[in-house]
């Protein structure tokens, strides 16, 4: 190889290596803008979507495809810009999904249970649920899991298929709900008196409703005496208090009116 040859090689590599790093630097920049307006066009969508009063859970659902769906245009038009045939790409990306949708069958049931919870809407951002056996406030509905909240501030991501397929509760739809309280008195207390003691009594804790009125009835009997339910209604923001309100009311209102203390006794029959 002589002289001239070497400098047309190393013209050629040079030419080349210009070329790429032109294309490379590029990219860069490309990938940078196109991120930026992707984020400009979430925050835009978000914007209209809040002016037009969407839910929140929808708004994050549209907010998170909307963020997928461009980036993918992003990257598709990156490699197209290297001069990469992208629907050879599209072609691999097909059967590849087809693989993917077989391996991961249970992560499109997710996706499809999502899309179930957005457009029937059984739990939104800001409810108080019970799905799949987890209670909490729900923060997210995402596309293949939700985020729940626990009262003990634990973020729980539940899949949405299980949230889909499994019993739903939700505390959060009505207007109010019950609390459930109980009362043990001794065998030899006026149970008519205690009841209507306690109707009062749980009447006048805060939050609780006028209309269903309170309900004190006898729940059932045992050794030490009868047990009285105690059934206050309040809304559900409010339940933790009225429940612990009204055992310490419970608690405070028989011992200030004089009922005997229920304690366990037996009689003994001695045969001399």
């Amino acid at each position: 190889m002589n002289q001239q040859e070497i400098v047309r090689w190393q013209e050629l590599v040079l030419q080349y290596a210009a070329d790429l790093g032109v294309k490379v630097l590029a990219a860069i920049a490309f990938w940078v803008i196109g991120r930026w307006l992707i984020g400009q066009v979430g925050q835009g969508v978000q914007k209209a979507l809040e002016r037009q009063k969407v839910d929140a859970t929808v708004m994050r659902y549209l907010g998170t495809v909307v963020s997928v769906t461009l980036n993918i245009l992003l990257v598709v038009g990156i490699l197209g810009y290297f001069g990469i045939q992208t629907t050879t790409f599209a072609a691999l990306f097909a059967a590849a999904g087809v693989a993917i949708g077989l391996a991961w069958s249970g992560l499109l049931a997710n996706f499809a249970a999502g899309v179930f919870l957005i457009v029937l809407r059984p739990i939104k951002v800001g409810d108080f649920v019970t799905v799949a056996g987890v209670t909490g406030t729900v923060k997210e509905v995402g596309l293949f899991a939700s985020a729940i909240n626990t009262p003990d501030n634990v973020l729980t991501l539940v899949g949405n298929n299980r949230i889909f397929t499994d019993t739903i509760q939700n505390f959060s739809v009505n207007p109010y709900r019950r609390v459930d309280l109980k009362a043990q008195l001794a065998g030899a207390a006026d149970h008519a008196a205690a009841i209507a003691l306690l109707k009062v009594r749980l009447a006048a804790i805060p939050n609780v409703l006028a209309d269903p009125a309170v309900e004190v009835e006898i729940l059932e009997f045992n050794l030490v005496g009868p047990v009285l339910v105690i059934r206050p209604y309040c809304h559900n923001d409010h339940y933790w208090q009225v429940y612990f309100d009204g055992n310490k009311a419970i608690r405070e209102s028989l011992a200030a009116a004089g009922f005997p203390a229920p304690v366990p006794a037996q009689v003994v029959y001695l045969n001399q």
